[in-house]
């Protein structure tokens, strides 16, 4: 099913709003979207998304394989670096990181962050070695919550397949002390079903962060980006909200807010 643009967004935010970051999830080199990390629904090919997100003048774009550490294979360096060389603005990619030298070839294909996720929690001293390398900034660890039994939220990780077991404020302190530069909090049981954001998530843990946190899961307006906002993210990504027109899942529309519309809902607020 091919892709469809509607560009209209002509002008770069500036810095002063907030970021609002598509994050775009892929499998077998195909642009998918799943629901609660489950049922990957094909949209089509990544660069055609990525060129329609450059006409809209993104802040950025986060780039997740939700498959190759499931499978313990490579990063696609290939795929990447077209990704790469096709993205107007900054590109954070994620899956299949397992030690630095992956992290080194990744970064010099253009890419400016890392996402980690399952080597993070096996292996806390590769966001070390990545941050002293690169630097923190560079480095973003993906923290994919769900509830437990028991309604105890737990992280998760290999596409929401593995649970880890030690607390999650053991982990954000341990990885804050590791060098991370930046939290993305991922709510499993909202992503891809437009239900609306999980503050109560977000305030749980933004006490514990004294790195930049993205919130990810449930987006379907800029209400609820906003919401997510002064629960504490400094910043928000989203898949469904930026691949769906008007939250149906059976039209593809990869599209961005308007200039206007960004200004109008943020430009005046203030999120603290």
């Amino acid at each position: 099913m091919p892709l469809e643009s509607n560009c209209s967004l002509t002008y770069i935010q500036p810095s002063m709003l907030p970021r609002i970051i598509p994050i775009l999830s892929i499998e077998g080199g195909r642009l998918v979207k799943t629901v609660k990390f489950k049922r990957p629904n094909y949209l089509g090919d990544p660069l055609n998304a990525i060129r329609i997100f450059n006409e809209k003048m993104v802040d950025e774009i986060a780039i997740v394989d939700i498959k190759v550490s499931k499978l313990k294979q490579e990063p696609n360096y290939k795929l990447i670096e077209e990704m790469a060389s096709q993205c107007f603005s900054p590109l954070s990619y994620g899956g299949g990181i397992t030690n630095l030298e992956q992290a080194k070839k990744i970064f010099d294909l253009g890419v400016e962050k890392l996402v980690l996720n399952t080597s993070a929690f096996s292996n806390p001293k590769l966001v070390n070695e990545i941050a002293t390398s690169f630097g923190s900034q560079s480095v973003v660890v993906s923290f994919d919550i769900k509830k437990d039994f028991f309604g105890s939220p737990k992280i998760h990780c290999l596409s929401a397949s593995k649970k880890i077991q030690k607390p999650i404020n053991y982990w954000l302190d341990i990885l804050q002390k590791e060098g991370v530069g930046e939290i993305l909090l991922q709510d499993i049981s909202s992503d891809g079903t437009f239900s609306g954001i999980n503050t109560s998530l977000i305030e749980a843990i933004k006490e514990q962060v004294d790195v930049p946190m993205v919130y990810v899961g449930g987006v379907r307006s800029l209400d609820d980006i906003k919401l997510a906002l002064k629960s504490g993210a400094q910043a928000v990504a989203a898949g469904s909200f930026f691949a769906y027109r008007n939250n149906d899942t059976h039209s593809i529309l990869i599209d961005y807010p308007k200039y206007s519309e960004i200004k109008k809902e943020f430009g005046d607020t203030d999120l603290n």
